[in-house]
């Protein structure tokens, strides 16, 4: 029976000892929620960045600390294995000694009901009719009472410890559990972890096409700024020239724009401003200097004049698409690029409001829009914001 005692003291001592190892796992648990909700807030981020223009930098910051706090995730993760490991073999250790003792208590219980079975119900009668004397009679019923206490004490051990057993049996099954819930979740933060890798390596090299396409683009947009400015010197030029040779010579320009009319020009077309005059960056990531103005509209919306004018040039113009120029007199000149189509004709005398053509531009990085430019004296490009009225 003492014997007995200690091992199920052993069993309760061991039983308390994973209560430091629970509290262990349960903080890395919330390690493990803190580093996720970080890196949601990540990912929310990037979404934030993807939908914006932005440096690309940012970008790729962003990947590069999201894939670092799914790297501390793994690292809390295999920590948690591992306690839920050590958890258990402690658990099968205590099963096992649980098992032992409860097989070695039924055995002792199992010979006693033998023998209480062979020597029959009335045992406990001819026990106590068989006393020589009182003193004899006091021994055998106080060997009766404790050999009775005995019994229900057996009967109540066997019972703790199939409980306990049972119990035991079921927080394996909980750990094995866990562990394998575990393991899955490391194995999909793995994946997570090559998904982040794969998206920065994609990223790095859509980067390197896209700083050279973007290269190519700037390149090609500097050559048609130029053409442009050419273009539009040799009209000056022509205008001049044929102001020269004198009245007879020169036929006059409907309308004209001077500084007075500073925020007082129509709108050719309604919309959102997609980008501004100056300098700017592109979607791709690279540096440009607007020389005027995207405003966004649909496909075919009308574009009209913003002054009277004459047409100076129709036609496509590189990277500016279909174009429009119109002559508004004192060395001023209104650009409408990426046309969808043309309304008007070379050399034709313009109105106010006149519609010159249709919005194109529907496979450039912003969409349909009309590029709206205002050139001054010496073809400086000049904030086309300033001279239309406000909205």
């Amino acid at each position: 029976m003492c014997r007995w005692l200690g091992c199920a003291t052993a069993i309760l001592l061991a039983a308390a000892a994973p209560a430091g190892a629970q509290q262990d796992l349960e903080q890395s648990r919330r390690r493990l929620e803190e580093i996720r909700r970080e890196r949601d807030r990540l990912q929310d981020q990037q979404q934030r960045l993807q939908g914006q223009v932005h440096d690309v930098n940012d970008e790729l910051h962003n990947l590069e600390r999201q894939r670092e706090s799914t790297q501390k995730i793994v690292d809390e993760i295999e920590r948690q294995i591992g306690g839920l490991s050590s958890q258990l073999d402690r658990t099968s250790a205590e099963l096992i000694l649980a098992e032992d003792n409860l097989a070695e208590r039924r055995a002792v219980l199992e010979r006693r009901l033998v023998d209480i079975y062979k020597r029959g119900t009335l045992y406990t009668f001819q026990a106590l009719l068989a006393a020589e004397s009182f003193g004899d009679l006091l021994s055998r019923y106080k060997y009766l009472y404790l050999t009775s206490r005995q019994d229900r004490a057996l009967v109540g051990d066997v019972e703790k410890l199939r409980n306990r057993v049972v119990d035991q049996r079921d927080d394996l099954l909980d750990v094995r559990k866990q562990l394998d819930r575990t393991r899955e979740e490391r194995e999909a933060e793995h994946t997570k972890y090559s998904e982040l890798a794969q998206a920065r390596a994609r990223r790095l090299d859509q980067l390197r096409r896209s700083a050279r396409s973007t290269e190519r683009r700037l390149d090609a947009l500097q050559k048609d700024e130029a053409r442009m400015n050419n273009v539009l010197a040799a009209l000056e030029r022509a205008r001049r020239d044929e102001a020269a040779r004198g009245p007879r010579g020169a036929a006059p320009v409907p309308g004209a724009i001077t500084t007075a009319d500073l925020g007082r020009l129509d709108w050719p077309v309604e919309g959102a401003v997609v980008y501004r005059f100056g300098r700017d960056t592109l979607p791709s990531g690279g540096i440009i200097r607007w020389n005027g103005v995207g405003i966004a509209a649909g496909v075919g919306t009308s574009v009209k004049s913003v002054e009277a004018g004459k047409v100076r040039l129709v036609g496509q113009f590189g990277t500016y698409g279909l174009t429009v120029v119109l002559e508004h007199g004192n060395g001023y000149y209104s650009v409408y690029s990426h046309l969808r189509s043309a309304a008007v004709q070379l050399a034709a005398a313009v109105a106010r409001g006149q519609e010159i053509g249709s919005v194109g531009g529907e496979n450039s990085d912003y969409g349909p829009h009309l590029h709206f430019e205002i050139r001054g004296e010496n073809q400086v490009a000049l904030d086309p914001t300033e001279w239309l009225r406000k909205r």
